[in-house]
Formats: C-alpha cells, structure tokens, sequence
C-alpha cells in the first residue's frame, strides 16, 4: 500500500515540483511551491466543489438536528427515523461532505511529503528520466523566504486566511419565537467560537512546520476563499430552506 502511495502520488508530485523549479525563470522554489498548488487544487476543483456545498448545507441544518436530539431524547430509532426523515425532506447527504474530504487527504499527505523533501532538494533519485536533476534545490524563495524552515509571517498570513474561510459558513441567529430556538443559538456561538479557534490552530500548527509547507497552506486557502466568494455570489451553493420534520417541502 505505501509502494502505491509513492508510485501514484508522493513521487509525481514530487517530479512536478522539481520540474517546475527547473523550468521556471531563477529557479525560484517559491514560484515552484505556488505553481504545484494551483494544479493540485484544480485537479481537486469538483470535489471541493462539492466538499463546501455540503459543508454549508449540513451548517444551516444543524440547529434542527440537535432539536430533534432534544425531542427524542431516549427514543433511538424514533430519532433515527426522523433525522433521515429530515434530511430527505431538506435534499440533504449527511455523507456528501465527508466523502470529498477522504479522496482529497491522500493528496494533503503527498504534497506534505513532496514539500518536506522537495524545499532541501532531497530523494533527487526519485526523479523520472525526463525530468532534469537540478543537483541542489535552493530554498530561497522569492529572495527572502527560507522554505526548508518555519516562518512565523507565513504562520499569520495562512491563520487570516482561514478566518476569512470560516467566516464565509455563517450560522444565522434564530427568531427567539423558533422552536429550538436556544439550542439553535448554542450553536450559532459554537460556530462563531470556531471561527477564531481554526486560525488560531493553523498559526500554531503553521509556526512549526517548514515554510514551504505553510506557503502551501495559505495559498491553498486564500483560492479556497476565492473559490467560496464566487460560488456563494453566483448562488452556486443555495442556503437551505429548513423545513420542519413532519412538514412537506414546497
């Protein structure tokens, strides 16, 4: 299994992330780092795509999952029923947004690998035939940047980027009149308290792994943002009318 990991991910990416800093003008590894994202974010497009259409329906639907939770407290199958009773009437896939998520993380630890290596111009002999070896890989990026060690401003820039991402899935706040209004409003300020707790982490995380991964990161987010602000704007990504258990949709 990990020979096929190499062979279909790790080392391919690895191949173009050389390939790209022999190619491109100076041999600047953080033009390398930046041109490997954007293909691999659009050769992920469709299931992150999906990933966030998901993602936003199963938020708005949250608050009248744990209203049920609350309803049926006790009643194991009685709950069961009218969950997937709910999620029907609501056009919802409770597996729609994990399923992306699984296909996409043997990339995540490919690129990890790829990066870690790729920065300090290590494993050279895992490169194809074809692809020219360099003999050392600088890792100076853009004429600043040491990819190969960890930067704290890297670490900041990926944390505001992800707060600008965790803004963008919203919870609106309940008519206090709703029923399971409260519970709808404990949730709301869970994700309102998320939205500070991931960036926090992504600069924790950011400040100990080496730039090149963290550049990575930030780019990653920063078109995951783009890509959410022109969904939303071209109503690609609807927000779900929420319809009670027992009521018919429209």
């Amino acid at each position: 299994m990990v020979h096929l990991f190499n062979v279909i991910l790790y080392q391919p990416l690895y191949n173009i992330l050389i390939w790209f800093y022999n190619v491109i003008p100076g041999h600047d590894i953080g033009l390398a780092i930046l041109a490997v994202t954007i293909l691999v974010k659009l050769i992920l497009l469709p299931f992150s795509f999906q990933s966030v259409r998901s993602q936003k329906a199963m938020q708005e639907l949250q608050p009248k999952l744990e209203a049920l939770k609350n309803k049926f407290k006790g009643e194991k199958e009685k709950l069961a029923a009218e969950t997937m009773k709910l999620y029907k009437e609501n056009k919802v896939n409770p597996l729609s947004s994990c399923l992306p998520l699984l296909i996409q993380f043997p990339f995540l630890i490919a690129v990890y690998q790829a990066f870690r290596v790729g920065v300090t111009g290590e494993h050279l002999e895992l490169l194809y035939p074809f692809v020219a070896n360099p003999g050392q890989v600088n890792a100076l990026a853009f004429g600043f940047v040491n990819m190969a060690t960890p930067n704290i401003w890297l670490a900041v820039l990926s944390g505001i980027a992800q707060y600008l991402q965790t803004r963008m899935l919203p919870i609106k706040m309940p008519s206090a009149k709703t029923p399971g209004a409260k519970d709808e409003s404990l949730m709301a300020n869970m994700n309102k308290s998320m939205q500070y707790f991931m960036p926090f982490m992504t600069i924790l995380i950011g400040m100990q792994l080496p730039a090149g991964l963290t550049f990575y990161w930030f780019i990653t987010t920063v078109l995951t943002v783009v890509q959410q602000k022109f969904m939303f704007r071209k109503k690609e990504v609807p927000a779900v009318e929420i319809i009670p258990p027992g009521e018919k949709a429209n």
